[in-house]
């Protein structure tokens, strides 16, 4: 094996026996045999190293005429002349313990430099991260505050309207069994005009017995309705309280929820065990309002409570005066029932009729609506697994390495893909809860048709029951509600 360089020799004179160098040929120069290596920044700095391995070989002993005849051999062997073009000067030697220490003294300076900047920066971010986190607690301690505030004013006002809707039911049943009591002398009046359309010859005329009979009707059947109006707007008044109560109530729950998980935010700290990362948390905006709007809806749903209480109040003082009215003018038109009575029954009949064939297509829709449900549900269960494919694929794309992880049109297709079939299966779900209630707003109607059918159809028993009993009247307190 053959080493490049030179070694270094140091010139003598004497005679060494035994030991000698061969004659080489004259060699080329450092720089074509060696290409040295410069560290960056040190031009003409070059580590040493040997360029040649001189074999050491024993040849005998050479007469005197190898040298020179003054008997001293050459100050430096010709052979090795050409590796003294390999030194380095003095110079070249200072220049470069200079130059490292200049670098030194560099990469020493850039590195404290470093670490103070480090620790300023750490200690900035420390103390901006804590002010951060306060702000964040203050906030939420506020927004906790204000929550309260207007959980306070939800419960108070929600306890108002229940005790006027109550007040209000109370009235409306009032109403509701003053027209009852009318239906005895009602339906014994129309007991008198059956029997008095049986009776034979001249006894068919029309007296005044006939004409008193026609005003008392005329009188219950006024009375009546105007009862059953007011008890109608009455139950309008209701479901308007009922809606502003469910808008109180889901209102002061929603506040509940949102202060128990404000409340729970502003319980954890640093070293809480629920914390955890959620990435793209930040990017989502699932905010439907702003403060203003915030206070505003509660303030709205207080106002629409208000204006409720403020009908029904004004509904329980018109149901009061008319019952009180109704109940004198039905006193005075007692002796004219008997037309009435019988024009009651008809009512009855006709109006129980009606609801029957409105309860048989009330069911058919309620069965053509049950259809609908269970093809939508269906359909939207068949829009879930292409939804989970989209989100698998472009989950799966996440992974990509580097430069690899680009926006592509697959990507963009499969972001379009999520997004239409995501809003295809909101609008299914939408369309399937509008169908729910709808269905159950048509049994809420089946329900109602059936109990009225059963009213209408128990009254028209009574009112045959009753035609013997025209000479029992309701008493006043039964004729206002009270029994």
């Amino acid at each position: 094996m053959e080493f490049l360089g030179t070694t270094q020799v140091a010139s003598y004179c004497g005679r060494r026996k035994g030991c000698l160098f061969p004659d080489l040929a004259p060699t080329s120069t450092t720089k074509d045999t060696y290409q040295s290596y410069c560290l960056p920044g040190y031009r003409y700095l070059n580590s040493w190293r040997p360029s040649l391995l001189h074999k050491v070989v024993l040849v005998p002993d050479s007469s005197d005429k190898e040298f020179n005849s003054t008997g001293r051999p050459p100050t430096v062997l010709p052979a090795l002349r050409s590796s003294l073009h390999a030194r380095y000067s003095t110079r070249d030697w200072h220049h470069a313990n200079v130059v490292q220490l200049k670098g030194s003294e560099a990469s020493r300076y850039c590195a404290g430099r470093l670490n103070a900047d480090s620790m300023r920066l750490m200690q900035n971010k420390d103390q901006l991260t804590y002010l951060m986190q306060e702000d964040s607690r203050r906030s939420l301690g506020e927004r906790i505050t204000n929550i309260d505030f207007w959980r306070s004013e939800l419960i108070y006002e929600l306890e108002c309207l229940l005790k006027e809707t109550q007040a209000l039911e109370t009235a409306k049943q009032r109403l509701e069994c003053a027209a009852d009591a009318l239906q005895g002398p009602l339906k014994t009046a129309l007991e008198c005009l059956y029997h008095r359309e049986m009776r034979k010859g001249i006894d068919l005329v029309h007296d005044d017995v006939e004409k008193n009979l026609i005003k008392e009707v005329d009188a219950f059947k006024d009375c009546q309705e105007i009862l059953t109006k007011l008890a109608q707007k009455i139950n309008q008044q209701l479901g308007f309280n009922r809606d502003a109560q469910h808008a109180l109530e889901q209102d002061l729950s929603d506040k509940n929820t949102a202060c128990f998980i404000d409340e729970k935010c502003f319980n954890l700290n640093n070293t809480s065990n629920s914390i955890n990362f959620y990435h793209g948390v930040e990017k989502t905006d699932g905010t439907v309002s702003v403060p203003e709007t915030w206070a505003k809806f509660s303030e709205d749903n207080i106002r629409c409570s208000q204006h409720a209480r403020a009908n029904s109040a004004k509904l329980r003082e018109e149901a009061e005066v008319k019952l009180e009215s109704k109940s004198e003018e039905i006193w005075n038109h007692f002796i004219s029932t008997n037309l009435a009575f019988n024009n009651r029954i008809a009512e009855v009949a006709d109006a129980k009729n009606k609801l029957q064939a409105q309860l048989g297509k009330i069911l058919q829709e309620i069965f053509q609506t049950e259809d609908t449900i269970m093809l939508l549900e269906r359909a939207i269960k068949a829009k879930e697994y292409p939804l989970k494919l989209a989100q698998t694929r472009l989950e799966g794309r996440t992974r990509r390495p580097n430069i690899e992880l680009c926006c592509d049109a697959p990507q963009l297709q499969l972001i379009t893909e999520v997004y239409t079939t995501d809003d295809t299966l909101q609008t299914l779900k939408r369309r399937l809860q509008e169908a729910r209630d709808t269905l159950q707003m048509l049994i809420l109607n089946k329900s109602n048709l059936e109990h009225e059918i059963s009213v209408k159809a128990n009254s028209f028993f009574i009112d045959k029951k009753c035609m013997d009993m025209r000479k029992v009247f309701p008493s006043t307190p039964r004729l206002i509600g009270y029994v």
